[in-house]
């Protein structure tokens, strides 16, 4: 079931096709994190889904897993200040752009969560697809999606031992109002997305 899109790319003459998904485009802080996993064909991988349809300690194991056993995979990220100088869907492309990129050896053809492919600046260039709902329906984008989530997660829990006050290890810097509570009382970090920040700006005066 999971391996129809894997399958038809074969078929039509590709070699090696990659499975793209992203992390942490929502939140107020942090990077946003992609992932692009070349996997051998027909791998079983146990629990293998949708990151956040999967529990945190399978994840993990699940991400163990899918580095000892793909045949490549690359985690790449777009920081705070290059999302605020872009703007976030440029910067998920450039992301997913620079996972794809990373991959040795090279992917000829990349399945790609979601249904955009380019922002006004940036676009994936290798011959790809977009598949709605991929992360669920495609071994290779489950096993990015997984690599990603728990890459940006481990991420932000350094964040938190950097900057404490902030609890980025509880929120994962996503807008929640424990995150808006610290926000009105230190102010924005050197790792908020400034650009994300406007309606809070706003209601501060």
């Amino acid at each position: 079931m999971m391996w129809e899109f894997e399958k038809a790319a074969a078929e039509r003459g590709y070699a090696a096709v990659c499975g793209v998904d992203e992390a942490g485009a929502g939140p107020l802080a942090g990077s946003v994190y992609a992932a692009a996993v070349l996997l051998p064909d027909r791998l079983d991988l146990p629990y293998l889904n949708d990151s956040k349809k999967v529990t945190p300690k399978r994840r993990d194991k699940l991400f163990d897993k899918i580095q000892e056993k793909a045949v490549a995979f690359s985690v790449a990220s777009v920081s705070a200040e290059e999302i605020d100088e872009m703007d976030i869907l440029n910067a998920r492309m450039l992301a997913m752009e620079r996972a794809i990129k990373g991959l040795t050896p090279a992917a000829d053809y990349a399945l790609i969560d979601g249904n955009r492919d380019h922002g006004s600046r940036v676009a994936i260039t290798v011959p790809h697809e977009t598949i709605v709902k991929g992360d669920s329906l495609s071994a290779s984008i489950a096993a990015a999606s997984i690599l990603a989530k728990v890459s940006r997660d481990r991420y932000m829990e350094e964040l938190d031992r950097q900057y404490p006050e902030y609890q980025f290890a509880r929120h994962k810097g996503y807008g929640t109002k424990l995150h808006y509570e610290l926000l009105d009382t230190y102010g924005p970090s050197p790792v908020h997305r400034r650009t994300f920040l406007k309606k809070w700006e706003e209601r501060r005066g």
